[in-house]
């Protein structure tokens, strides 16, 4: 799929208003709902042990898959291994044929999807009809899943009842009670005359041979004890080991999908029981109960992938779908594949079902991190996300005009000296202006929604040795790392961060060899880029020679931090970088260890909002010492905005190539940042400054100023 079709689906979710509805409902009310089920719960503790019984069976997958069949077996269940979807599709026709099945009734299967179970049985001439609720109304639209626990909700109460219409032929009130009758109604003669089930595991259990299934819907159990033929179908991530594992996994799952202490109905399963096939005469025969194992090599190949493997500890709760920022404008029909959506479904999609769709919607997540925060099974979603980017870059090759400007940054001479040609060209367009409102042509949607700052006359390298750095008894030496913006763009923010370190007794240096971090380059999926500004930059920052790095910007600080990955075989640059991440902090963390700053200021009262940055919130655990340091400031109010730490919507190049999608991400953020009365909203990215400065200005709401964290404790001590 091409870039502009993607864009195209974008849109038309975008558009559609009963999806946005329902989507800001849900996604709005989740995270306080998601809140108070967990009180009283550790949840870190929670998702530790979830992350540890999940491993364990994926790392001893074969014995413990042995030791379920084996008691599976015991207890008089049929279990079948399939090595392809085809196999465990062939058994399951044999079976339906093999027992005369004419209807086949389904609950909460997922794995059946990746088989194509309905459609190769409606061309057997077997109805499997679809009994969950959500399920249910996307079988009559022939749809698909829009979401993995609340697969229909991109439809209306409207929409469903013309839905139902069609399907029953008799009037529907969009009223949703009714609506469930009508589907319960629907469905009670289809249990009674079905005369298979088919169900899917949230977990299978080695110890007892059991499966469990968690639902909120009573068709679960009727697929499960009414047909005298019952199929479960599950993949073997679904095991554990103990049946004492299981308690991990079920307080967190209904809580993280669906804000739940639990669903309605908890279901095991251990072997046949017996099935009344004569109601009248209440004759009971042995239910004929059998399972289908998923073992595909595709399942293997991500069990033996260190850079995967974690995929396994996933317990299908859609938690980071429920936060993530862009599902919740696009939804999963768009942000996902035909069965699995979200984070976490782009990753099982690639793997599992379409390696292509995998690799359109991998570029619709922000790397934000929400989804790590929430996970039930503590994987680094968007960090697998990233590699799987990276993965396709290298065996697809980049966009060919994404490559070239990656390529440019990455010559620090042409990129640097381009910039300072800007920055005398820009005048056309700036007209002397900070900010530039209009850009022409093709690259008008740069400035949809958002200005962008001018580039300044100076940059901050040459600056630097104009600061007269009055510090006696200096403590020692600290090399400050720019970065793009703080060098060339916002040099006023790099030049409070010397002052604010001449305050706490440090000179500051600038290594001028110094360029571009990488994270463009490690955002795209360019290794070679990334890499090579990681070898540049361990060579021109000489971190022996400091008792600091700092960097005002924490995308930077974590793509410094993170060189050690590209050298693990290189012991001379690995040394390097290890001494660069031992000594490299965001700038608030460094002061704050450092013991802060003066408690002074100018004591003018200055409302204060803060926004925290995806990159120091989520990635370097940054949240208290930026604040301590306003509030130290006199004069400071610090008031807390609402979602202060969600995303601003810039992403680096995201906003670039999806600034429809990073535009309501913004207007948000703007909302809230209007709705807390501050005078100034504080950041610490300058990526965040820039697309939060540029959307209050587009905006005409220049009354609302945006600045750096070292900004304002600066500027505040100076004017005392």
């Amino acid at each position: 799929m091409s870039n502009e079709l993607l864009k195209q689906e974008i849109e038309r979710a975008m558009d559609n208003a009963p999806l946005q509805k329902a989507l800001k409902k849900f996604t709005t009310a989740y995270p306080g709902n998601r809140a108070k089920v967990y009180k009283g719960y550790d949840f870190e503790a929670l998702r530790d042990k979830v992350h540890e019984v999940k491993s364990y069976a994926r790392d001893h997958l074969d014995e413990v898959m042995a030791e379920f069949i084996k008691n599976a077996e015991a207890n008089g269940a049929h279990v079948f291994v399939a090595h392809s979807p085809e196999e465990a599709m062939d058994y399951a026709l044999k079976l339906a044929k093999d027992n005369n099945v004419k209807l086949c009734v389904k609950s909460k299967s997922m794995a059946s999807e990746e088989m194509h179970f309905n459609q190769n049985y409606e061309k057997a001439g077997i109805t499997a009809q679809e009994t969950d609720l959500g399920e249910f109304i996307n079988s009559i639209a022939g749809d698909t899943p829009s979401h993995m626990v609340m697969p229909a909700i991109h439809y209306s109460k409207e929409d469903v009842a013309d839905l139902f219409e069609s399907y029953t032929k008799q009037p529907e009130e969009p009223v949703i009670t009714k609506e469930v009758k009508t589907s319960r109604r629907v469905m009670r003669p289809k249990f009674l005359s079905a005369e298979m089930g088919v169900s899917g595991a949230n977990v299978a259990v080695a110890e007892t041979g059991t499966v469990i299934t968690m639902t909120n819907e009573g068709n679960g159990r009727m697929v499960a004890t009414l047909p005298k033929t019952h199929l479960y179908i599950f993949g073997i991530e679904k095991f554990v080991a103990k049946m004492s594992d299981i308690r991990y996994i079920f307080k967190v799952l209904p809580r993280n999908g669906t804000a739940q202490n639990i669903t309605a109905y908890l279901s095991f399963y251990t072997g046949a029981t017996k099935v009344v096939t004569d109601p009248e005469n209440d004759t009971k025969e042995d239910k004929n109960f059998h399972m289908i194992i998923l073992d595909t090599p595709e399942r293997r190949k991500i069990m033996a992938s260190e850079d995967y493997k974690d995929i396994f500890c996933c317990i299908r709760c859609a938690a980071c779908l429920n936060v993530c920022p862009a599902f919740r404008l696009v939804g999963g029909h768009v942000y996902g594949g035909s069965i699995y959506t979200g984070g976490i479904g782009t990753l099982l999609t690639s793997f599992l079902n379409s390696r292509e769709r995998g690799k359109d919607i991998q570029n619709i997540c922000l790397q934000c991190g929400t989804c790590n925060t929430v996970c039930g099974g503590k994987l680094d979603i968007a960090g697998m996300i990233l590699k799987l980017r990276t993965k396709f870059a290298q065996e697809d090759g980049l966009n060919p005009v994404h490559k070239f400007c990656l390529d440019t940054v990455a010559d620090r001479h042409l990129f640097h000296s381009m910039l300072r040609i800007a920055s005398v060209a820009q005048g056309m367009i700036t007209k002397g202006q900070p900010m530039i409102r209009h850009l022409p042509m093709f690259l008008s949607g740069l400035t949809a929604g958002r200005s962008l700052p001018s580039i300044a006359p100076q940059p901050f390298r040459d600056i630097l040795p104009t600061i007269k750095q009055d510090v006696p008894n200096p403590k020692g030496k600290i090399a400050i790392f720019t970065g793009c913006l703080l060098d060339f763009v916002y040099v006023d923010i790099a030049t409070d961060v010397v002052k604010a370190l001449n305050m706490a007794g440090y000179i500051v240096e600038m290594p001028l060899g110094q360029a571009c971090c990488g994270a463009p380059a490690t955002y795209m999926g360019d290794v070679e880029n990334a890499k090579k500004a990681a070898e540049l930059n361990l060579n021109a920052m000489e971190a022996e020679k400091y008792d600091y790095i700092v960097s005002a910007c924490p995308t930077c600080t974590h793509a410094l931090r993170d060189y050690v990955d590209f050298f693990k075989d290189d012991p001379e640059m690995l040394k390097k970088a290890e001494e660069l991440r031992s000594k490299t902090f965001d700038f608030c963390k460094l002061v704050s260890m450092l013991g802060g700053l003066p408690d002074t200021g100018d004591g003018v009262p200055m409302k204060v909002t803060y926004h925290d940055s995806c990159h120091l919130n989520r990635y370097l655990g940054v949240t208290k010492e930026q604040r301590e340091l306003l509030k130290a400031t006199k004069g400071v109010e610090l008031i807390e905005m609402h979602d202060c730490d969600k995303c601003c919507g810039f992403g680096g190049s995201y906003s670039v190539k999806f600034p429809e999608m990073s535009a309501p991400i913004l207007e948000e953020k703007i909302n809230n940042i209007v709705a807390s009365g501050a005078d100034v909203v504080a950041v610490d990215c300058p990526g965040c400054l820039l697309q939060i400065r540029g959307g209050l200005d587009a905006r005409g709401l220049n009354n609302i100023q945006v600045k750096h964290t070292a900004q304002i404790v600066v500027e505040k001590r100076e004017k005392k």
